[in-house]
């Protein structure tokens, strides 16, 4: 049996809602059966991840919006917003909005940098300024500002009958400290936890030692966690969830078993070396019954300071299959960690 140094304090998931195109009113329905189911086995929390232009969730706050109406405990995130998309003061108008309507249950997951295929999008995302849009993370701390309840406007007033804030309203107490970044590099984790936010670890880092050919992928991990407590002033108390792709097939099919097999497979051979120019590395899926991807986990350096997760679920499958790999992780793969799930899970 594994022996934690401390159990695991919060079990969450990550989703990215993959839809049909000519249907994509079911897959959306499908995200928030399974949010819904997470809520009652017991999960801390649900994420969503952020696609554009593609068949994946585009628009998670307005599916968070949702789900917190069918749910009343599960913390709801996103994993990440990139933020190069947006209007850092209308967003913070939308999370303050949605962080009210589900109970102070939102967990904003951000990132930085230009939208993906910049070249071919900047015509239609940001036709008159395209050239002088700021996407360091300057913009993000502005959303950060403004999300803080900082000034948005010099005038505070009334016009007739209208009155005007200078900050952006709603506002909503306390969800500057559940804004979380998801960092990848030493200089992300870094900022984050110089800026007090929360971060974000998944399965992708970058390994920024040229010099070695065949760097440790939790070794990487783990000196990112250690910079950003170091530089955050909560210290080792600063909360760090990591989001490694987890498969338990205790109560899989043969079929089920067979497919997650394949599919891992198909993407190990990329988490043997460092990648591309960035030389991104990726952590290898965690495929087999949960007491052994427990006894793995244990083993992973990274894992070992971290009380929080946000396991990854597959891309492509179908959803009885995440229904399976949830209940599995609930029932079988969080309490082999030593995590037990809320006490109002199923209510």
């Amino acid at each position: 049996m594994p022996a934690p140094d401390q159990p695991l304090r919060k079990l969450g998931f990550l989703t990215i809602g993959l839809f049909d195109p000519d249907d994509p009113a079911a897959g959306h329905e499908s995200t928030l059966e399974v949010i819904a189911l997470g809520e009652r086995l017991g999960f801390d929390s649900a994420w969503l991840r952020h696609r554009h232009l593609q068949h994946g969730i585009s628009s998670p706050l307005t599916v968070i919006a949702a789900a917190s109406q069918r749910t009343a405990r599960i913390e709801l995130g996103t994993a990440v917003m990139p933020l190069g998309w947006e209007n850092p003061l209308r967003l913070a108008e939308d999370l303050a909005t949605v962080d009210l309507l589900s109970g102070g249950r939102l967990n904003p997951g951000l990132s930085v940098g230009p939208p993906m295929h910049y070249d071919r999008v900047r015509a239609a995302l940001y036709p008159d300024t395209a050239d002088a849009e700021d996407f360091t993370y300057a913009r993000v701390e502005r959303l950060l500002s403004f999300v803080a309840g900082e000034a948005a406007s010099d005038f505070e007033g009334t016009e007739g009958f209208e009155v005007f804030s200078r900050r952006v309203e709603p506002h909503s107490p306390g969800l500057r400290s559940r804004m979380w970044y998801g960092g990848g590099s030493l200089r992300s984790a870094q900022w984050a936890g110089e800026h007090g936010m929360n971060l974000l670890t998944s399965s992708v880092v970058k390994a920024e030692d040229a010099g070695d050919p065949a760097p440790d992928f939790a070794a990487v991990q783990l000196a990112h966690v250690r910079a950003f407590r170091a530089a955050h002033p909560d210290g080792a108390a600063a909360r760090v969830s990591q989001g490694l792709v987890v498969i338990p097939t205790d109560s899989a099919t043969p079929a089920q078993r067979e497919k997650y097999a394949e599919y891992a497979a198909k993407r190990t051979p990329r988490t043997a070396t460092p990648q591309g120019p960035a030389r991104l590395m990726f952590a290898p899926d965690l495929v087999g019954p949960a007491q052994e991807i427990a006894e793995r986990l244990y083993a992973h350096a990274a894992f070992r300071e971290i009380d929080e997760v946000a396991f990854a679920l597959p891309f492509t499958f179908e959803h009885a299959d995440y229904v399976q790999i949830l209940t599995d992780i609930a029932t079988r793969l969080g309490p082999a960690l030593g995590w037990a799930p809320s006490s109002r899970a199923g209510s």
